[in-house]
């Protein structure tokens, strides 16, 4: 069995007795493996997302968060790729680094040929030339609205002037060619646009602020085309 295949397996053994636990040495047997192997596994599946945790004792081990996961999903390999083709599109946005994890929770729940097929497909979409892409987006910076927690920013004005500001981030803004973080400044006690790519330090403070309300009129944006994003 390849890595590939013993990671879904591994997931699914995990899920089929869950909540209880299982031994890494009980694992190891069961895919003919080592220990060490195992642990590795856990280790990877964990950082895609992957809800897992371990229980100490003598009759612990690793267990799965069942209600927390996705049975097999039964997308074609065309389907599979549409979708990483639509996620690499979010390359330089807020997003990006959370688009990369979707992806592999994707993979992860289809079945292991339809997984198989997509990665072949895959394997032959090739991106030629260098299309213009937006500056990337510091880590902190993405997370900082789902975070909710104040910012310490080093910023650089369209002066070149640099200040340090503490800021209570509230949304994003993109555009063709950068984004900005929305965000109550809290020194000129307003909303403020933060073009991310002028964002040059960022430190995550422990601060929660108290909930704000984003509305449109608080913003120097022109009417114009546009939409917000929506779930349904």
């Amino acid at each position: 069995m390849n890595r590939t295949d013993r990671l879904y397996a591994l997931v699914e053994e995990l899920r089929a007795v869950a909540p209880r636990p299982r031994s890494a040495s009980w694992l190891a047997d069961h895919f003919e493996v080592s220990v060490r192997t195992v642990e590795r596994d856990i280790s990877a599946l964990q950082e895609s997302g992957v809800p897992i945790w371990a229980e100490a004792g003598r009759t612990g081990g690793y267990c799965l968060d069942k209600a927390r996961t996705l049975p097999p999903v039964n997308l074609t390999a065309g389907e599979a790729v549409a979708m990483a083709v639509a996620l690499r599109g979010l390359e330089g946005t807020p997003f990006q680094a959370t688009a990369g994890t979707a992806l592999r929770k994707l993979v992860a729940a289809m079945h292991g040929d339809d997984a198989a097929a997509a990665r072949d497909l895959a394997a032959r979409v090739l991106f030629l030339g260098n299309a213009a892409r937006t500056p990337p987006v510091p880590r902190q910076v993405a997370g900082a609205v789902e975070a909710r927690r104040v910012l310490r920013i080093a910023y650089v004005d369209r002066d070149g002037a640099t200040t340090t500001r503490e800021i209570e981030p509230l949304g994003y803004v993109g555009l063709a060619a950068r984004w900005y973080l929305l965000a109550w400044c809290r020194r000129r006690d307003a909303v403020r646009a933060f073009r991310t790519d002028r964002i040059t330090s960022v430190s995550v403070t422990a601060e929660v602020p108290s909930p704000r309300l984003l509305r449109r009129e608080d913003l120097d944006i022109p009417a114009g085309p546009g939409y917000q994003l929506s779930l349904t």
